[in-house]
């Protein structure tokens, strides 16, 4: 099977099963996605959800955010992971944005990452959610889930890398659809410890499914 195959066969099963993917984060404009993306490192979407509805009544948006003292903040977000970081970062983002782009959440990822707390990954999914922008970001699910259905080398060790092969190899205006694919996927079916290998419709063309079966004949 040739590459071009390989993803062909993965983007036809994904449009036929899961054909409006999203993300599971709940918000309802930009400023909310990025506050939720940037809580969301290293921490389930789940707790994201459960914590973000008590920070946006009292911030609703970013002018407040911005006015937001650490003390008053960081109650908010205690039980998510890196607390004291992150709320350093959601004030401090909010403050960039109202000082430098004029209260209004950039939308290219060269601008996103100069804010505090955004990272390229950060950047990639406020601008393929948003603006459906063809940006990939790879997170633990993405990077293990390509590499597994072979769609990216086993060589590529950063999430960059992976990134850059994947843009390379799926239409630009399924990119954005891609990315919630292959998360949705490593983090229901194709899990990292006990993947549910005979669950899963791609296992036809899976590099890992086909290691598994020759380890057990």
């Amino acid at each position: 099977m040739t590459k071009k195959e390989r993803y062909q066969f993965v983007v036809n099963y994904f449009q036929e099963h899961m054909p409006n993917p999203e993300t599971e984060l709940v918000y309802d404009n930009p400023y909310q996605l990025l506050v939720a993306v940037i809580l969301s490192a290293q921490c389930t979407d789940k707790r994201v959800n459960m914590t973000t509805p008590f920070i946006f009544e009292k911030y609703p948006d970013l002018p407040s955010l911005s006015k937001a003292s650490f003390d008053e903040l960081f109650p908010l977000i205690r039980s998510i992971s890196y607390p004291n970081n992150k709320t350093k970062h959601l004030i401090g983002m909010a403050q960039k944005v109202m000082q430098d782009y004029g209260g209004e959440i950039p939308m290219t990822v060269k601008e996103l990452i100069t804010l505090p707390g955004v990272g390229r990954k950060t950047a990639n999914v406020i601008t393929s959610v948003v603006e459906q922008q063809p940006n990939m970001a790879v997170d633990t699910h993405v990077f293990r889930v390509s590499k597994r259905l072979g769609l990216v080398p086993q060589k590529l060790t950063t999430p960059l890398a992976v990134e850059k092969e994947l843009v390379k190899n799926i239409a630009p205006e399924l990119i954005h659809k891609a990315h919630h694919w292959l998360i949705l996927h490593g983090r229901y079916t194709c899990l990292a410890r006990n993947p549910r290998c005979r669950e899963c419709g791609l296992q036809q063309i899976c590099l890992y499914f086909h290691q598994l079966l020759k380890q057990n004949a």
